[in-house]
């Protein structure tokens, strides 16, 4: 909800995965670890693409790579 009514946001709540894929990430702490989701903004919507809860401090390519390939297939198919 933060994030929702508080657009644009910065760190520590929100940061850009990289400028040129334009995917942002919402990090939460919750109990188990920490809980990360991956999104866009399109038009103004904010895309929830992928979530997890990481165990490291990098996050895994794969999770990345599948928040990327949905996005493409969320564009192309509106």
């Amino acid at each position: 909800m933060a994030v929702e009514f508080g657009w644009p946001c910065g760190k520590a709540l929100c940061k850009s995965l990289s400028s040129h894929t334009g995917l942002w990430e919402v990090r939460s702490n919750i109990k188990s670890g920490i809980a990360r989701v991956f999104f866009y903004i399109d038009k103004s919507e904010m895309i929830l693409l992928h979530g997890l809860v990481k165990k490291t401090q990098k996050t895994p390519d794969r999770d990345l790579k599948l928040a990327q390939k949905r996005k493409k297939e969320y564009e192309k198919n509106g």
